[in-house]
């Protein structure tokens, strides 16, 4: 996730007598020593003393910030970058911001890590840290990467819980985690979340909720309902689908066939039996749950109903289908690079390597290091 050894980057000095940050910066101290970020081409424990740039100074405070929180220097290290340049933290939520809109995913960490080292009491940079690794951990398993998705899902899990459990209330942190929990087929703490978002907001006037904030109102409601009338908050269903994502599908689907005897009309529990089917490689059965679920309210709205059914009618060999299928997940996610190869492999199975390559393709314009694409197209060049 992290880079192994950031810190190798980082040299330890005690700057020269009368060496300024800025007009305005703060006398240093002379028995601390500062963190300067090494230029390319330095060599191991050697600095050009003549060629310093406050530039390196600011930039090894805020690679300390961001990668060696038990330093001992660190609230000296803060007050210094603070007064150098008053309006860091505005330069750099802004640059997180832009390099996560950009996907420089790497980059975009190592700023808002150094962020919040430089603030760690400030709770809109906590949310924000939430936020970030909730959409990379999305990232992730959009490319199948599933590992390192579930390992930025915690990170934001810590991050929510974080800003949620402060005594000064933000309602977007509820709003945001409820998402976050519902993503994660956790129904009764997303309910849990929404509920205090619609709590915080109850004595709001309409001129201060705004558009946006009607809107959010309204959609914790709707969310809240369905969740109540499909009983999704049901335990059985919750273990169900944590057995299932864990790898124990045999367990899950015992849990989960005993919750649909008790709600048969609830997408949801027909796409995830067809999940955990599928996942044992039966497709036949699998295929007959995500059609129930298609069936059922709201379950012809996901696009993943119609991808997870597409792939069992390729498995079971009935390529027209699937590919009706693809084409209504693609019409509910146009961008979707899971769906996208999916129509690649089905090109892959007629036999139409020209019209496979050409998808596989379309996803790397999407996202270039989306590695199943990349790897497709390798194993159609060596095969050329």
């Amino acid at each position: 996730m992290n880079p192994s050894t950031p810190l190798d980057s980082v040299y330890f000095i005690t700057l020269p007598e009368g060496f300024k940050l800025s007009p305005h910066a703060l006398q240093l101290s002379p028995d601390i020593p500062l963190p300067i970020q090494k230029k390319d081409g330095d060599e191991s424990g050697t600095i050009d003393m003549q060629e310093l740039t406050p530039e390196q100074v600011l930039s090894g405070i805020l690679t300390v910030l961001a990668y060696d929180r038990q330093n001992e220097h660190l609230d000296y290290y803060r007050k210094i970058l603070s007064e150098a340049r008053p309006g860091i933290k505005t330069e750099l939520a802004e640059a997180a911001i832009l390099k996560t809109r950009n996907e420089d995913w790497d980059l975009a960490e190592e700023i808002w890590m150094a962020l919040h080292g430089l603030d760690p009491k400030d709770k809109a940079i906590i949310l924000n840290m939430a936020l970030f690794y909730d959409q990379r951990a999305d990232n992730y398993r959009k490319n199948a990467l599933y590992d390192d998705a579930d390992a930025y899902d915690s990170s934001a899990e810590e991050y929510y819980k974080d800003v949620m459990e402060d005594d000064e209330d933000i309602p977007d942190a509820f709003f945001n985690a409820g998402f976050f929990y519902l993503k994660k087929h956790n129904f009764s703490e997303s309910k849990a979340c929404f509920d205090s978002y619609l709590a915080l907001m109850s004595d709001a006037e309409e001129e201060e909720l705004g558009e946006n904030g009607e809107y959010k109102i309204k959609r914790a409601q709707e969310i809240l309902e369905k969740i109540k009338n499909r009983n999704l908050e049901n335990e059985r269903f919750h273990k169900a689908y944590e057995h299932i994502s864990t790898g124990r599908e045999a367990e899950g689907l015992v849990e989960v066939r005993r919750f649909i005897q008790d709600n048969p009309a609830v997408w949801n529990a027909w796409f995830l039996l067809g999940w955990g089917l599928r996942r044992l490689g039966q497709f036949s059965e699998a295929k007959m749950a995500f059609e129930k679920a298609r069936e059922c309210e709201g379950g012809d709205e996901s696009a993943d109903t119609y991808n997870e059914l597409a792939i069992c009618r390729m498995e079971t060999g009935d390529l027209d289908g699937a590919q009706e299928s693809l084409v209504d997940a693609l019409n509910l996610d146009p961008d979707s690079t899971k769906i996208i190869s999916n129509l690649g492999f089905l090109s892959l199975k007629r036999g139409n390597e020209e019209e496979a390559r050409k998808y596989f393709m379309t996803v790397l314009e999407i996202d270039p290091k989306d590695p199943v694409a990349a790897a497709e197209l390798e194993k159609l060049e060596r095969e050329a």
